[in-house]
């Protein structure tokens, strides 16, 4: 099994350069020009299945989240075995880099109701719900995905944006917390000790994903992120705003802190799980934390556009994915966290020590402790992200 800390993980990708303050210019409109996004119903734009005369399905996905064979990179052993098993061939593309990235690519298509030659896309919680809210995604059948409906995480059942799983489907989750380096500083408990506290006064980062890092904050002020006012936010804000002033925190990153983490040349940060787990595979004294106040947890998600003419060839493979023995054997290559119930007792046949990773399958302590950030409407992911890319200097 392939054990590297890969050069960007998928993560990463999420806050490059066209990450959050994208946002600012796409959210909820056409990027560029100024017009409303095309508002779509179900019963406006009809997509015609063909799945029972084409065994086909194109399939557009993030790079490095898939598993592939380690001695030869271009097969790939569990999308291979869906082949194998259905006849359906899967044009299988990493065409993925960023979430308002695909936005542009895809957003005038959509919004005119045509195609855009995919069958199956894989996009993060809250641009899966700004698609779903402009009715841009197919409907799945809850008949055709029973171990879905077996299997999914139960806190991943009923989320704001998909409350019956109709829409959007988990393709590997993550989390957000906090993490050090132990080789230069101390353990670390509490987001209130990562913002405050004298010995790692300028050797802090935090992540420059809104959702993230405030999601963080609003919980160590006590406060639910998936359900929190206006003034709420502002607290956490006001309480990032101190550590920006005061020095603490050096910068705000995606997850280019990971090297500088690795070196010890941060001490300490708010940081992704993955990234974590690939740290540790070199220094097991880089810790994940899950803070005291709670930990945020996000999914990656699995959706059927509009005008994609093989559902039923798509809703195959996502059950398929659902199987606990595939879904550890993807889980062993990406080391985030597995969507599906009964995996970790199949990972144990693959590698025991994946198995008891708890990053990649949270006890019900952590998960306990894991929270969902609230779905925005447009206007509150505008107001929302100009505050805080005005703390963070963006």
């Amino acid at each position: 099994m392939r054990r590297v800390l890969r050069p960007l993980t998928r993560r990463g990708l999420l806050s490059g350069t066209l990450g959050s303050a994208a946002l600012l210019v796409a959210g909820g409109t056409l990027a560029g020009c100024g017009t409303p996004a095309g508002q779509q119903t179900e019963q406006g734009c009809v997509s015609e299945d063909l799945s029972g005369s084409e065994k086909t399905l194109t399939f557009s996905n993030w790079p490095q989240y898939l598993d592939v064979d380690s001695d030869d990179e271009s097969k790939r052993p569990s999308l291979d075995g869906f082949v194998r098993e259905s006849g359906i061939q899967v044009t299988y593309t990493e065409d993925i880099n960023d979430n308002n990235e695909f936005f542009g690519k895809v957003q005038h298509q959509l919004a005119a109701c045509q195609s855009i030659g995919r069958d199956i896309m894989v996009l993060s919680d809250w641009m899966a719900a700004r698609m779903i809210r402009l009715g841009w995604i197919q409907k799945l059948d809850p008949s055709k995905l029973p171990n879905v409906e077996a299997n999914i995480l139960p806190s991943l059942r009923g989320r704001s944006f998909d409350v019956d799983n109709q829409f959007a489907i988990p393709w590997q989750s993550g989390l957000a917390g906090l993490a050090y380096n132990g080789r230069v500083t101390g353990e670390i408990r509490t987001v209130d000790e990562l913002l405050t506290r004298p010995d790692l006064k300028g050797r802090v980062t935090a992540l420059s994903e809104m959702r993230d890092t405030m999601g963080l904050l609003l919980m160590s002020n006590g406060h639910d992120p998936a359900a929190f006012t206006p003034a709420q936010f502002d607290d956490a804000l006001h309480k990032l705003q101190r550590a920006v002033d005061s020095g603490q925190i050096r910068r705000f990153t995606g997850n280019d802190y990971a090297p500088d983490l690795a070196k010890g040349d941060v001490a300490a940060c708010i940081g992704w799980s993955g990234d974590i787990i690939q740290l540790g595979f070199d220094d097991e004294r880089i810790t994940f934390v899950v803070p005291d106040s709670g930990v945020l947890l996000w999914s990656d998600n699995m959706l059927v556009p509009n005008r994609a003419s093989h559902r039923a060839n798509a809703q195959e493979l996502i059950n398929y994915y659902y199987d606990p023995a595939v879904a550890a054997r993807l889980a062993a290559y990406v080391n985030y966290i597995c969507p599906v119930q009964g995996a970790q007792a199949e990972m144990e046949k693959i590698d025991p020590e994946l198995a008891a990773n708890p990053l990649i399958f949270p006890d019900e302590t952590m998960l306990a402790k894991a929270r969902v950030f609230m779905t925005l409407d447009e206007q509150q992911e505008r107001a929302y992200e100009t505050k805080f890319q005005q703390v963070i200097g963006a």
